[in-house]
């Protein structure tokens, strides 16, 4: 079943200009979840600010029955670059051709928009839906991501609160609004590896070893590995390598040392301890003395076909006639810390090509579309 509510004209781009008014670099949130609660707390919300470090967490619930479906995002948004590479201020959201420009346009002020303006109409039109509405939001998603959602999530799972669906606004769509969702998110792991040489001059190479000369056939291994094939839904996990250190900047000293830092981007299919089982074997096989120091980043997530996808796949249908892609490409997201306490998480939101850049911006006419979409899939979920 379906509604048409009564729809305030420009309410959510309305919304989103305000939110973008308020320069809310990470971690500081600026008043944009004072902002939200306001708006919240009139439609039955109860909501709970969580304070962990100099991060703004808000918790909002209408209802106590199951299913909880939850609103998740971000109110911090990522520094702006040089100002004076913007076309116009990025804390005054402006329109230009037809597109809304500022920061967090795109990644995530619309979104968050969009979600609190497809609940005022859901609850306004089904007052008396089944089930339960949260928004999960935090202050922490482009920063460290140590104080943001994960404690609440840790919070919540404390006290027993069962999520039972999550749509988390990142920007996802590639070309059009709701051509592509992601299910799933990889894992993301880094090695810090120093492999152990004898520093000596260049011209006595028998008193001196090399490790730069002794990691490089390792390193080819490494290179030329097949990790997994992932399945069906992630590419094979990739392992990559972002720096090379060594060396005293003299040429004429072989150097002690090499440190290099890698990162594999993992699927599903492979487990952190596995990968790192297998890099230190094939180290090993290479007679290295090495140190190697691991920081797992995040664990890959999946949220198979199911309820939450066909509820928000049929919703974007209905509102744009595009049959959406599911995926799970792309870097981390705050959707691996919800995973751990949510069996269906699913990232839905604006076109992401001008995220993170200067000028970034939302097209006004993929506004209205993303709130409906939102109302739609509540629709589905919750009647």
């Amino acid at each position: 079943m379906t509604s048409t509510p009564t729809r305030t004209a420009g309410r959510t781009q309305a919304l989103t200009e305000e939110l973008i008014a308020l320069s809310s670099v990470t971690p500081d949130d600026k008043g944009c979840q004072r902002r939200l609660a306001e708006l919240l707390a009139p439609l039955g919300f109860r909501c709970e600010s969580v304070q962990s470090g100099d991060v703004t967490n808000l918790w909002a619930r209408r209802g106590d029955a199951q299913p909880l479906v939850v609103f998740a995002g971000h109110t911090d948004v990522v520094p702006t670059g040089p100002l004076t590479s913007w076309t116009s201020d990025p804390f005054k959201p402006t329109l230009r051709d037809g597109k809304l420009y500022g920061r967090g346009a795109a990644d995530m002020k619309t979104s968050i928009a969009a979600m609190v303006v497809a609940v005022e109409e859901f609850t306004s039109a089904h007052p008396g839906h089944k089930g339960s509405i949260g928004f999960l939001i935090t202050s922490d998603e482009e920063g460290p991501a140590t104080d943001g959602t994960v404690v609440v999530c840790d919070m919540l799972k404390a006290r027993g609160e069962q999520l039972d669906c999550c749509i988390v606004g990142e920007p996802t769509s590639v070309d059009r609004i709701g051509d592509m969702i992601k299910n799933g998110r990889r894992g993301t792991m880094s090695g810090k590896l120093a492999v152990k040489g004898i520093q000596g001059h260049i011209a006595y190479p028998q008193l001196a070893r090399n490790p730069v000369h002794q990691v490089a056939p390792a390193l080819a291994e490494l290179a030329a590995t097949v990790w997994d094939e992932g399945n069906e839904y992630y590419l094979p996990t990739s392992w990559q390598v972002s720096n090379i250190h060594g060396g005293t900047g003299a040429s004429n000293i072989i150097p002690g040392e090499v440190v290099i830092d890698f990162n594999f981007r993992f699927s599903t299919a492979s487990t952190v301890d596995g990968l790192q089982q297998r890099v230190r074997a094939i180290l090993d096989s290479h007679g290295l003395e090495y140190d190697l120091k691991w920081t797992v980043g995040g664990l890959p997530f999946l949220t198979p076909r199911g309820s939450l996808s066909d509820a928000l796949s049929s919703a974007i249908l209905a509102e744009t006639g595009i049959t959406t892609e599911l995926s799970t490409s792309g870097g981390t997201s705050d959707g691996r810390f919800i995973a751990a306490i949510c069996p269906q998480v699913i990232e839905f939101g604006p076109v992401n090509a001008s995220i993170h850049k200067i000028d970034e911006h939302i097209e006004v006419a993929a506004i209205d579309p993303l709130k409906n979409i939102y109302r739609r899939t509540l629709e589905n979920l919750l009647l």
